[in-house]
C-alpha cells in the first residue's frame, strides 16, 4: 500500500531507497482521480504524459541527476499557463485556447522534476468563492458532498485532500487559497505580494493576486515555496529579495517563544461560527500556557477591509478582462451581424454571471462621475490599512484570526445572495489588501465534522518564521469543538 500522507521528504527518500518509485506514485494518483471523477477537480489529466515523465525521472534518480522536487504530482488551477496545454480560466470565454507558454512556476516546477498531472477547476477567472462560478459546474468538497470546498481554488483544496497529488498550486486574489484550505482541511498559503512572480497568471486583481500552495503539511509547502519564489526578469512587480532556504530553516529546533496578537473584532463578531470561536480560544490559551505572549488588539480598520477589496479587485478586474473580446483568440458568439454585436454578445454569452457583475461593478467604480468617490478613497483606505497593519508587526511576530466566519456552507446556499456570499472572505481579505503572508492551518472540526482553519499573518517577506510557527501550532491536539 501506497502511503501518501507523509511529508514529500520522507517519500523521496524512499524514492532513493529504491523502495518505491515515480511511476507508482503517479499510478496512485490517477487512480483516486478515476475514482473520484464525480467531485468535478480536473478539467485535464495528462496522463501519457505524467507517466512518461515520472519514467524518466526514475531513471534521473538512478543516476543522480534529478532535482529537488524529484517526484512531486502537482495539479495546477486553470489559471497558469503550461506551454501546449489548455487554458480557460474555467471560462466559456477561452474555450479552445492553447497555452503559448510556461508561467515562470511551471517553468521553475519542471525544471526541478515536479510532475504536473492536469488542471484543475476554480471559479471562472478566480472569482468566487464557493468553486459553484466555472462553466464546467461546481467542484464538491470531498469531505462533504453536499458542502462547497470554497474557491476560488477549490478544485486545488479538494486535490490535495482527496489525494489526487501531493501539492496544487492555486491562486490567492483576496483569500482564494486560505479559505478552500480552511473548508477541506488542508494547508494553503499566501505568501508576501511580488514573492512569487505573476508571470503566466491570468490576472483578475494585479495589484492583489498571489501564487498560492496547497498541501498537508508545512514542509512540502516551505520546499515548493523555496523552488518557486524569488526575482523574474519577466515580472516587473516581483521582489527581488533573496529567498530563504526555507525547507532547511524549518528543521532548526528552538524553544522561541512569540508575541501574538489577535483582533479583538474578530472574536467578538456575531457572524463567527461557534465552533471556530471555541477553537480559535482553545488555541490562543494553549499558547499562552506554553509561555508565548497573546495579547487582544484593536483594529477600527478591519471592517472597511472587504469594501476596499471589493472596490478596488472590481475596478483591477474591469480592466484585465477587457483584452477577451472574441477578436483574437477563446470564443466567438456566431449570433452577431457587426463588429459591436460581435464584441458585446461574445462577452455575455462568453463571461458567466459572477464575472459580469464584477466587471460592471469595477466599470462602475472607474467612471469618471464615481472615480474619486470610490476608486481613489478606496485607494487611500488601503495605504492606510496596511500601514496600520504593519505597525502592529512592531511589536507582534504574529496576527491570528480565523481563516472564514463559518465552516463550509451547503451547495447553492449563497448562490442568489452575492453578498452573503462576500461575507465568507471577510477575513481573508485582510492579507491581501496590506500585502503581508498568511497561512491557512486546520485546527480541528466542527460539531457536523467539518474542518475548521486558523489563519496566521506575518510582516513582509517573514514566510520562514511563518512556517516555523505554524509547525508548532500543528502539533497541538485539537477536539471537535
Amino acid at each position: 500500500m501506497l502511503k501518501t500522507d507523509s511529508s514529500f521528504s520522507k517519500f523521496q527518500q524512499s524514492l532513493y531507497q529504491n523502495k518505491s518509485s515515480c511511476v507508482d506514485r503517479v499510478q496512485h494518483h490517477l487512480s483516486v482521480i478515476k475514482n473520484k471523477l464525480h467531485l468535478n477537480v480536473f478539467l485535464s489529466v495528462y496522463e501519457k504524459e505524467a507517466l512518461e515523465k515520472a519514467a524518466e525521472i526514475d531513471e534521473k534518480i538512478k543516476r543522480g541527476t534529478a532535482g529537488k522536487l524529484a517526484g512531486l504530482v502537482v495539479g495546477l488551477k486553470d489559471v497558469f499557463s503550461y506551454k501546449d496545454h489548455p487554458l480557460q480560466a474555467s471560462s466559456k470565454i477561452l474555450d479552445g485556447f492553447i497555452a503559448q507558454y510556461n508561467a515562470t512556476i511551471v517553468q521553475r516546477l519542471l525544471d526541478e522534476d515536479a510532475i504536473i498531472i492536469g488542471r484543475q477547476n476554480c471559479d471562472e477567472f478566480a472569482m468566487g468563492s464557493s468553486n459553484e462560478n466555472s462553466a464546467f459546474g461546481p467542484t464538491l468538497n470531498s469531505i462533504d458532498e453536499s458542502r462547497v470546498p470554497g474557491g476560488s481554488s477549490g478544485a486545488s483544496a479538494v486535490a490535495v485532500m482527496a489525494d489526487m497529488c501531493q501539492v496544487s498550486i492555486g491562486s490567492d486574489t483576496g483569500g482564494s487559497v486560505r479559505q478552500p484550505a480552511a473548508f477541506c482541511g488542508v494547508v494553503g498559503l499566501k505568501p508576501t505580494y511580488s514573492r512569487i512572480s505573476r508571470y503566466g497568471l491570468i490576472a483578475y486583481g494585479s495589484s492583489f493576486d498571489c501564487v498560492g500552495i496547497f498541501s498537508k503539511n508545512i514542509e512540502d509547502i516551505a520546499l515548493v515555496l523555496e523552488v518557486i519564489a524569488g526575482e523574474d526578469e519577466m515580472d516587473s512587480t516581483v521582489s527581488h529579495q533573496s529567498v530563504a532556504a526555507y525547507s532547511e530553516l524549518l528543521k532548526i529546533s528552538g524553544e522561541k517563544k512569540y508575541k501574538i496578537a489577535y483582533i479583538n473584532g474578530t472574536l467578538q463578531s456575531d457572524v463567527l461560527q461557534r465552533e471556530i470561536k471555541s477553537a480559535l480560544t482553545q488555541t490562543l490559551t494553549q499558547l499562552k500556557e506554553d509561555g508565548h505572549t497573546i495579547q487582544g488588539i484593536d483594529f477600527p480598520l478591519l471592517e472597511y477591509t472587504l469594501p476596499t477589496y471589493y472596490i478596488l479587485a472590481t475596478a483591477e478586474a474591469s480592466s484585465n478582462l477587457s483584452r477577451y473580446d472574441g477578436v483574437r483568440y477563446g470564443y466567438r458568439s456566431s449570433n452577431t451581424k457587426d463588429l459591436e454585436s460581435m464584441y458585446k454578445k461574445s462577452r455575455s454569452e462568453g463571461f458567466g454571471k459572477e464575472v459580469q457583475r464584477r466587471i460592471l461593478l469595477g466599470t462602475f467604480v472607474l467612471s469618471a462621475s464615481y472615480y474619486d468617490a470610490y476608486y481613489t478613497k478606496a485607494q487611500k483606505v488601503r495605504n492606510l490599512i496596511r500601514q496600520k497593519t504593519k505597525e502592529i508587526f512592531k511589536d507582534y511576530d504574529f496576527i491570528i484570526m480565523p481563516t472564514t466566519p463559518s465552516t463550509a456552507f451547503k451547495l447553492g446556499e449563497h448562490t442568489e445572495n452575492p453578498v452573503a456570499m462576500y461575507l465568507a472572505d471577510l477575513y481573508s481579505v485582510h492579507a491581501n489588501v496590506a500585502g503581508i503572508p498568511a497561512i491557512s492551518l486546520p485546527i480541528g472540526k466542527d460539531l457536523e465534522g467539518l474542518p475548521i482553519g486558523l489563519q496566521i499573518a506575518a510582516d513582509d517577506f517573514e514566510e520562514a518564521k511563518l512556517f516555523q510557527f505554524s509547525k508548532v501550532l500543528m502539533n497541538f491536539e485539537y477536539s471537535s469543538c
